[in-house]
């Protein structure tokens, strides 16, 4: 058997790059990749999916949180493998329901319940049911596997943002599932040794309530970020800044314009309704030209199906990638006004994940231009700038 010291050493760098691999895998899921990158996965075959199942879970820190409380005083490895069947078989129903049907939750209403549930393990594990509500505990196991369907729409909201193949959406589904279960196994398997190896130490006890009341902590820090989000999203003209950050956002889309004249792109108060086809389990994206200043009303609506949707800017000259999200949602309509706080595109990203394509009616009166009328002006820009990296039906 190794010695406490090496075996601690080989502990501390495997969990470093469990958590490097972490950090990398989060480049797989903004839900702008590029249409190469989407090829790569759709002819990477099942084989892909599974790999962004592994990644996603071993990145996902508050599923691998919730597992964590859950094998905190596990010891019995029959009482492992109940309590983490119980999780798996609640997420795994959800996961294939969910996506297959094509249904889409606010994901920060999701993320949101998911922190709440980081919470409930960490309060279940200090005896909190008893100690300060002086009452009984719910039945763990029945309360692991109703949290564990939570988590299910969480990781189908994010499966659903990848390029599903109609043809193999079941095994799509289920490949991604199995990467998610390998991701599970080998981050607890890390966390079974770590814990064994503390828990023959005298300060263990210590350990564990200081480990618990930390995941209660960052439940609830997590929880506040995630409704912060809904509302930024919910409500955006509560939280629009005067100008915009520097630093580009994650999970969002990664858009810039080119370098145009600005006296071709002179604004004047029109109104236009236009039509607009997303295809089946695809997404598109639409774009006008506003000045600072300008103010844009707008209204659009399906005929009856959801999408998910990112109405979002991009400063014009900008070379970063960096955009301004206003609201993100899933529906069937969205309205509003906007009155803009940089020169560039603003406009609408629209995902489907339905089997069948999606008319869109759009209604717009402002201060701007249309870019799909727009004759592309012959202006080279002075740096290579990334292309919108959705199919789009802008043309500059």
């Amino acid at each position: 058997m190794l010695p406490i010291t090496k075996l601690s050493h080989r502990l501390i760098f495997s969990a470093i790059g469990v958590l490097i691999f972490s950090l990398l895998s989060q480049l797989a899921y903004a839900h702008g990749m590029s249409e190469a990158e989407k090829q790569s996965i759709i002819d990477g075959g099942n084989l892909s999916y599974m790999w962004l199942g592994a990644t996603h879970m071993l990145s996902g820190y508050d599923h691998l949180a919730f597992v964590f409380g859950i094998i905190f005083f596990l010891s019995s490895f029959r009482d492992i493998v109940k309590y983490i069947t119980a999780f798996t078989l609640g997420h795994s129903v959800t996961l294939i329901y969910a996506t297959f049907n094509g249904i889409q939750l606010n994901y920060f209403l999701v993320d949101a319940v998911i922190a709440l549930s980081v919470c409930y393990i960490a309060f279940s594990n200090i005896d909190g049911f008893a100690k300060y509500l002086n009452i009984k505990a719910p039945n763990m196991l029945f309360m692991i596997t109703g949290l564990g369907l939570i988590h299910g729409f969480g990781l189908s909201t994010r499966l659903q943002q990848l390029p599903l193949s109609e043809d193999n959406l079941l095994l799509n589904i289920i490949s991604f599932n199995v990467g998610i279960e390998l991701g599970q196994i080998s981050a607890l398997a890390l966390m079974l040794v770590l814990i064994a190896v503390w828990r023959k130490r005298r300060s263990f006890q210590t350990f564990s309530l200081i480990a618990n009341y930390s995941l209660i902590l960052m439940g609830a820090y997590l929880f506040m970020m995630q409704m912060h989000g809904y509302a930024h999203n919910s409500h955006p003209e509560e939280f629009i800044a005067s100008t915009p950050s520097a630093e580009p956002m994650n999970n969002t889309i990664m858009a810039s314009t080119e370098i145009v004249s600005r006296k071709a792109l002179t604004q004047a108060m029109r109104q236009d309704t236009i039509s607009i086809i997303v295809p089946a389990r695809g997404d598109k994206e639409y774009k006008l030209h506003l000045l600072k200043g300008a103010t844009l009303e707008y209204t659009w609506q399906t005929e009856g199906a959801e999408l998910f949707y990112d109405f979002h800017g991009e400063p014009a000259g900008d070379t970063s990638g960096y955009f301004k999200s206003f609201k993100k949602s899933t529906g069937s309509e969205a309205s509003g006004s906007l009155t803009t706080v940089f020169d560039g595109t603003h406009g609408w990203y629209w995902k489907n994940n339905t089997s069948s394509a999606v008319s869109i009616t759009l209604k717009t009166k402002g201060e701007y231009q249309r870019l799909d009328l727009t004759k592309k002006l012959d202006i080279k820009p002075k740096k290579q700038i990334k292309r919108t990296i959705h199919d789009t039906i802008d043309t500059f």
